[in-house]
């Protein structure tokens, strides 16, 4: 387990990492994490007194990682840029689960739950945590229908994404 009291960054340009919040977890504290991991791994513990799980470290090159902060988990604690967070927080070697709903509705599809399985366990993970990442109930049972329709049309995430936007003259 770390302990540290760190600044909440935001990125200015950075590509696709414009205007995210995060904190910046140095090499030391890193290797204290998950001694020799150089790719994206996942954390539980502290924020201040709020707990987390499941949060990913994502790398930034020469051992150094970020832990970003979405607008969610900014306004739970109660900061923004610039303020001082205390984490303690230790590596989290559980995988996430698949959202039993999704699941559900695509065992009644056979070829979606075909296509679903024959994605990585990380495209699942992808497509399974959007549903979830929903904040109300209509928008998540709206995401879990775009996504056993994608898989019986055998679509990507993204493909399925452009699918579903809405274009500037509908109705």
């Amino acid at each position: 387990m770390i302990t540290a009291t760190l600044k909440i960054e935001k990125f200015a340009q950075q590509g696709e990492k414009t205007g995210w919040s995060y904190l910046a977890i140095s090499r030391e504290l890193a290797e204290k994490l998950n001694p020799g991991c150089k790719i994206s791994f996942r954390v539980k513990g502290k924020l201040d007194a709020l707990p987390i799980t499941g949060q990913a470290l994502l790398p930034m090159g020469d051992g150094a990682f970020i832990l970003p902060l979405k607008a969610d988990l900014r306004k739970k604690l109660g900061k923004q840029k610039g303020a001082t967070v205390a984490i303690a927080l230790e590596w989290d070697p559980a995988e996430p689960g698949i959202d039993p709903d999704l699941l559900a509705c695509l065992e009644d599809e056979p070829a979606a739950y075909q296509c679903f399985n024959s994605l990585t366990p990380g495209h699942q993970r992808y497509f399974s945590k959007w549903i979830t990442d929903a904040k109300t109930e209509a928008t998540r049972a709206k995401r879990i229908a775009q996504t056993v329709d994608a898989m019986v049309k055998n679509w990507d995430f993204g493909q399925m994404i452009r699918a579903n936007k809405k274009q500037p003259f509908d109705n």
